[in-house]
């Protein structure tokens, strides 16, 4: 098996887990580089980097723009030459290198994101409406009521049929939504609040979302200020417009969220002969004087700076 396809295995069970990491496939070379076309990495979001796109002089320049790469969830492709690109491209991130090598390679960048999971609780139109738009936009569906089956609810992607959630492992990434219109609100919210949850909507007029409330506060229920009145601007719509309010008001919360955790980014220093990027934990070629410290991409540059009797800046 060639190092690619185990990049792909190691990607694979990274998506099973519901991990987020970015795909750098190397898809143009221009020799001499370390690299050659088709040459696979994953880097995960706290900076690690398996696989291979070439050595020092490209390796921290993709791993940096990996991490943009999650942040913003877009593709990329970058581009790393010895002359600098004749104009911008949308979607095309340069950077200049100054590698002894004097060659060229172009690396695409496909962030990898986690789907979002939209629990939605109640047997309503308005649960049946939300699974479907869920899924729709992208989400994950589950779709919870006692003694559903998944016959009950095809269109969703698991069916849980009580209100015990443990065992589909509710977590930061899942959205919840309780729809079960009176039936069996405060149960359904009671089986929700022990979850880190990213959401936790319910579907009520204000009357009645107060009157859930302080039935939760009798029982002694922690954590009601973490429940949210799903589809306020909803008011008087039908149970399909109330379904698309919350998603909507659910889609914009998570984009909120995304811009609100970037990504770990690594400390990078620049090599003072060559002027390449160096991530500074990893760095094997390091110069200490006093209480100044230079990282260099290579022993070449190391020994360059040495020869030269530079002072530190």
């Amino acid at each position: 098996m060639s190092l690619a396809d185990e990049v792909l295995d190691r990607a694979a069970e990274l998506r099973r887990r519901g991990e987020t990491f970015v795909v750098a496939t190397v898809v143009r070379v221009d020799p001499p580089t370390s690299a050659r076309a088709g040459d696979k990495a994953l880097i995960t979001a706290d900076g690690r980097l398996w696989g291979w796109v070439g050595g020092s002089c490209s390796e921290a320049l993709v791993k940096r723009e990996a991490l943009v790469a999650l942040e913003d969830g877009q593709p990329r492709l970058v581009k790393i030459a010895p002359e600098e690109a004749p104009e911008h491209q949308a979607g095309v991130v340069a950077h200049l290198s100054t590698c002894p090598s004097a060659g060229a390679l172009d690396v695409f960048i496909d962030p990898q994101l986690p789907r979002s999971r939209l629990f939605v609780v109640g047997a309503t139109p308005a649960a049946h409406a939300l699974i479907r738009l869920g899924a729709t936009v992208g989400f994950t569906t589950c779709a919870v009521h006692p003694g559903a089956t998944a016959a009950d609810v095809p269109e969703a992607d698991l069916v849980i049929g009580s209100l015990d959630l443990r065992p589909a492992h509710p977590d930061t990434n899942t959205w919840a939504v309780v729809a079960t219109m009176g039936h069996y609100d405060e149960d359904a919210l009671t089986s929700l609040l022990p979850f880190d949850l990213a959401y936790i909507g319910l579907v009520a007029s204000r009357r009645r979302f107060a009157t859930v409330l302080d039935v939760l506060a009798g029982r002694g229920v922690t954590g009601r200020e973490r429940i949210r009145r799903a589809a306020d601007s909803a008011v008087g719509s039908s149970q399909e417009e109330i379904a698309l309010a919350t998603l909507a008001e659910i889609v914009g919360e998570r984009h909120a969220r995304q811009r609100r955790q970037p990504a770990v980014r690594p400390q990078t220093a620049i090599d003072p002969v060559c002027g390449m990027t160096v991530e500074v934990e990893n760095a094997m070629h390091v110069l200490r004087r006093g209480e100044a410290t230079e990282y260099f991409c290579s022993a070449r540059c190391l020994d360059s700076f040495k020869l030269a009797g530079r002072p530190i800046r």
